[in-house]
């Protein structure tokens, strides 16, 4: 099915759902966008799914017209899985949305009425929160960058005044009172215009899974689009449920993701004997998680009463 032969009118919004091994939060997710009063269609691509989340999904939701269900097989990773979708969607404007992120009742339709009104805006995000209410560390953020990294992984920002300037995550600052242009936003609800993604293209498939958002961030800003952070909308992000079962994969490949992106956008603006340094530092770390990781488990099951 094609944009150009799907039946019935056009949609106002395509919602497209990645899911992997999400549960129940998958039918929660879905079911909070159908109740959303704007007109629109669900497309969920499943990577190959092994705990019955789409069967609970086609149980409760699965008359509905309006949801489309994909199903990979296979674990094809974030981009790629999104990117399948990209043809089937219809509307001009396309919600990137995570299974565990839960949508209000008017969430949707605030978002669509800011971007109607800023057509400079080729992608926005809301305020993400986790359960307890609290902001989440990724709903606004900088760019990474070496001096970045370097201040938070030697804990330095906690030291100096606030942060040392420009900081990661930005969750610590005070919300605006209206919304404002910011440099990245939460990849778990990317609210994107149609016009922006046929300019800029497609998530780049070279990332499996993390920084891909962050690879179409600076994209974006390359292009000339502004990218949103509406403050008074705000959605519940149950942050981490498709990656859960793996920690060790999902370590590895966020680390080959900000490796990747440091080689596509900021290798060549360093010399290169620092660029090596800032990709043995990425290396350096991924495989000290690691150790630090197994010498938890380690000293875990080594004691009485302990756990793994």
């Amino acid at each position: 099915m094609s944009p150009s032969t799907a039946p019935g009118p056009v949609p106002a919004l395509s919602v497209i759902v990645v899911n992997f091994n999400a549960g129940d939060l998958l039918t929660d997710c879905v079911s909070a966008v159908l109740a959303s009063d704007v007109p629109l269609e669900v497309i969920v691509v499943d990577n190959g799914s092994a705990d019955g989340s789409l069967e609970s999904l086609r149980a409760r939701c699965g008359p509905d017209p309006r949801l489309t269900i994909l199903e990979n097989g296979a674990n094809l990773g974030f981009a790629k899985a999104n990117n399948r979708a990209l043809p089937l969607a219809r509307a001009d404007r396309l919600l990137l949305l995570n299974p565990d992120c839960i949508i209000g009742a008017d969430t949707l339709s605030q978002m669509l009425a800011f971007m109607d009104g800023r057509p400079d805006v080729g992608m926005a995000g809301c305020v993400v929160r986790n359960p307890d209410g609290s902001e989440q560390v990724a709903s606004r953020r900088s760019i990474p960058d070496p001096w970045i990294a370097l201040k938070r992984i030697s804990r330095v920002d906690r030291l100096l005044p606030d942060g040392g300037g420009r900081r990661l995550d930005r969750h610590h600052e005070p919300l605006p009172d209206k919304p404002v242009e910011v440099d990245a936003i939460s990849g778990s609800f990317m609210l994107v215009s149609r016009r922006a993604l046929d300019e800029v293209g497609p998530l780049d498939e070279g990332y499996f899974l993390h920084c891909e958002d962050l690879d179409w961030f600076v994209r974006f800003r390359q292009a000339g689009w502004t990218i949103a952070l509406v403050p008074d909308v705000s959605v519940v992000h149950h942050k981490g449920a498709c990656s859960r079962r793996h920690p060790f994969m999902v370590e590895r490949h966020k680390h080959r993701g900000m490796e990747r992106f440091y080689r596509k956008f900021q290798y060549r603006q360093y010399p290169r004997v620092f660029s090596w340094l800032v990709i043995l530092g990425i290396r350096a770390h991924f495989w000290g998680r690691v150790l630090s990781d197994r010498l938890g488990r380690i000293a875990g099951r080594g004691e009485p009463g302990g756990t793994s």
